[in-house]
């Protein structure tokens, strides 16, 4: 049973609906909230106005002109019957008086001359079409009628027995002229309703863009100033919980800080003790060992706290980023290495600057230790930074460029242990990357050793 169950879970997600249709609709839709949020509004509206226009026209519409026409209609047939019935005066002066008084009508009559030929009808031509089917269905004789142009009258003529019959009707008569109005109305009062309703969409996004930068900023280890719940009962809800949130982990960092200067001092104490009784020893392979010791444990304390550290501590500051990165590759060249340095882009970033200055110290050590020449390409623009360390030294094997990563972890091919080191150094310079909200990725150089790429949104 449940291996029928699963086998058709897989049938129906293998089924792909409008053949791909869905798919490829989703992908033009908006990515935006307020986008998004316009369009649930302005589709129901959309929808619902069409319905109610095809209604109207085709009911409403439909239904006022056919009665209209039914009326023309059945006043020009009681003319009809008034000429073919009883005697009139000399040029019908009797008839024309009667349409004009009783019917609002321009009526004359005319020699019995064939009728006109047809007018071309436009492709949608409702006055036409109903009053061409009401004439033939009550009067039932050969007519001719125009109701094309800008004309307020409509022209008919019919054929009777002897005379011509030509009526200048208002079109008003035949025709519900003034349907533009409802559609006026129905436009216009729909434009204020999604003015209205994008006003209050536009109120309603703010506070959670507001939370989003918010939490991007906190990731990238900016202060955001004057940020307070706002909005919906939900969106103070996930503002007042990120609020919490940020005050749990700055506390957190805080006690850990505080905990680390205690280690750092207590540790730092017992190492000068060390060296000052060393200092006292005299001069011996085995002091000078004890010595090497003592600055080896050092620099291992050292690197221990920067890691558990962190960047902790440190504002962000406008840093320029040719400037720093001149400082630091001048350093790497003091090491007797080649270093060279290109840069584009904005100069100016706003970072943690000896965080940021620490994590490239540490990717351009590492590449010192192993190559002879290193380049540093720098670039920002769009809002991120991109900086590549190539150098020409024995590269590592790509099972150990995410390997070289993970604290303490140490090579024993090409880029050996006998190098030294306490294997942090990438370590804290993936973590200060990722505390801005960036990454490191080790690739192969085109120099034919590593290449590490550090990525900071800015």
């Amino acid at each position: 049973m449940r291996r029928s169950l699963r086998r058709w879970r897989r049938r129906l997600k293998r089924i792909r609906p409008f053949g791909g249709l869905g798919d490829r609709l989703m992908g033009r839709m908006p990515k935006g909230l307020f986008a998004r949020s316009i369009l649930i509004v302005v589709t129901p509206i959309v929808i619902l106005q069409a319905i109610v226009a095809y209604v109207f026209m085709e009911r409403h519409w439909q239904l006022v002109t056919e009665r209209l026409s039914q009326s023309l209609t059945g006043d020009i047939a009681a003319l009809i019957a008034v000429i073919e019935r009883y005697p009139h005066e000399p040029g019908y002066l009797d008839v024309t008086r009667l349409a004009a008084d009783t019917f609002q009508l321009t009526v004359s009559i005319l020699p019995p001359d064939p009728l006109p030929p047809p007018v071309p009808k436009p492709f949608f031509s409702l006055l036409d079409h109903t009053l061409s089917e009401q004439i033939t269905q009550v009067i039932s004789r050969p007519f001719w009628i125009d109701t094309v142009g800008n004309s307020d009258l409509v022209e008919i003529r019919i054929r009777l027995d002897d005379v011509v019959l030509r009526v200048f009707a208002p079109r008003r008569r035949a025709y519900a002229s003034n349907s533009h109005i409802f559609l006026v109305w129905m436009s216009g009062s729909a434009l204020i309703l999604l003015a209205i309703a994008l006003l209050f969409l536009r109120n309603q996004i703010k506070p959670i863009v507001a939370l989003a930068y918010a939490a991007e900023s906190f990731g990238k280890g900016r202060n955001v100033e004057n940020f307070k719940p706002r909005g919906a009962r939900e969106v103070r809800q996930a503002s007042q919980a990120f609020l919490d949130m940020r005050e749990r982990i700055e506390r957190q960092i805080e006690q850990r800080t505080t905990m680390l200067s205690g280690v750092s001092h207590d540790l730092r104490t017992i190492l000068t003790r060390f060296r000052l009784e060393l200092a006292l020893l005299p001069e011996g392979e085995e002091s000078q060992a004890m010595q090497n010791d003592v600055e080896e444990m050092s620099r291992m304390l050292e690197d221990y706290l920067a890691f558990a550290k962190g960047d902790a501590g440190e504002e962000t500051e406008a840093v320029v980023l040719p400037d720093l990165l001149e400082t630091l590759a001048e350093h790497a060249r003091r090491s007797g290495d080649t270093v060279v340095l290109n840069f584009s882009g904005e100069p100016e970033i706003h970072v943690r600057p000896t965080a940021l200055a620490r994590c490239i110290s540490n990717l351009l050590t590492n590449a010192a230790k192993f190559a002879d020449r290193i380049e540093i390409s720098a670039t920002h623009r769009d809002g991120v930074l991109e900086i590549t360390i190539d150098d020409d030294g024995p590269g590592i094997l790509d099972a150990d460029k995410e390997a070289v990563f993970r604290p303490f972890y140490r090579l024993d091919d090409s880029r050996n242990v006998d190098v030294g080191g306490t294997g942090l150094g990438l370590a804290i310079a993936r973590d200060i990357a990722r505390s801005h909200g960036g990454d490191i990725v080790l690739e192969d150089s085109r120099l034919g050793g590593l290449r590490a790429v550090v990525t900071i949104p800015a």
